[in-house]
């Protein structure tokens, strides 16, 4: 377990040290966003090669990762190219710290985003050194795992085909999958690493469980859900009738005027 955790940790700091290189030379620490995917896949195939586990289990979970990091990297890399500038973030942290922000960024964006890859992909390298077969428990995972990546690949994509219309520009996403929850992607990245711990727990790693709660945490609170809706009913005319009928979280049929009043 340890080998193949440094092994991880060793190709992390590669990845985050070279991206913020890049940042330093293009001054946009917003990179570090697409990065975010790709790093889970450089995690995965890391386990996969330096594991001596089950192959199969090992693969599967790679494939898994894979598939999931690699379309939320491309989603949020295509997202980065269409806009212009920083993200607003990094432009404040940046007024904020001044001369010293190069060395703020690399500890408090790249390398803060990789101890939370390390963490939350816990049930891919514990996994990765396990022994045993494939049994009900890991395809119950790779289920909620599909369903996670339907929710947020479609949820991404209605979103992207919203925004894409200028007719929409300043109203309130409220269509498809965001009818029933305010956060389809989250929602879908919350199955999905639920989906991968309950493949790892098949395998006997019951304590990389605080993956998919540090995954929670952020998705709920930290960085998620919350943080975003601190200010979204400011700038969305309409935002605030639309929390009231529409599920937070996890979805749900939308509530009707007259349950609203009661």
């Amino acid at each position: 377990m340890t080998t193949v955790l440094l092994a991880c940790a060793g190709a992390l700091a590669v990845l985050m040290v070279g991206a913020w290189l890049v940042s330093l030379r293009i001054k946009d620490v917003s990179i570090v966003d697409p990065i975010w995917g790709y790093a889970y896949v450089v995690v995965a195939v890391v386990a996969l090669l330096a594991g001596d586990g089950d192959e199969g289990r090992r693969t599967l979970i790679a494939v898994l990762v894979g598939l999931w990091g690699l379309r939320l990297g491309g989603y949020l890399t295509l997202r980065k190219l269409r806009e212009s500038g920083e993200d607003y973030r990094y432009v404040e942290m940046r007024e904020k710290h001044g001369d010293a922000f190069p060395l703020v960024s690399l500890g408090m964006v790249f390398g803060l985003q990789g101890v939370l890859v390390l963490v939350v992909s816990l049930p891919v390298t514990g996994a990765a050194v396990q022994d045993g077969g494939l049994g009900l428990l890991t395809w119950i995972g790779v289920a909620l795992w599909a369903i996670g990546l339907f929710f947020e690949a479609v949820g991404d994509a209605q979103l992207a085909r919203f925004k894409a219309d200028p007719a929409n520009e300043g109203q309130v996403m409220d269509r498809g999958l965001w009818r029933y929850t305010r956060h389809p992607n989250y929602f879908g990245d919350f199955c999905v690493w639920w989906g991968i711990y309950l493949v790892a727990l098949q395998a006997g790693a019951w304590w990389a469980v605080i993956g998919p709660l540090v995954m929670t945490q952020l998705l709920m609170r930290t960085s998620g859900k919350d943080r975003l809706e601190k200010t979204i009913g400011k700038r969305r005319p309409g935002y605030e009738e639309y929390v009231r009928r529409t599920s937070g979280f996890f979805p749900a049929p939308p509530k009707s005027p007259l349950a609203r009043k009661t």
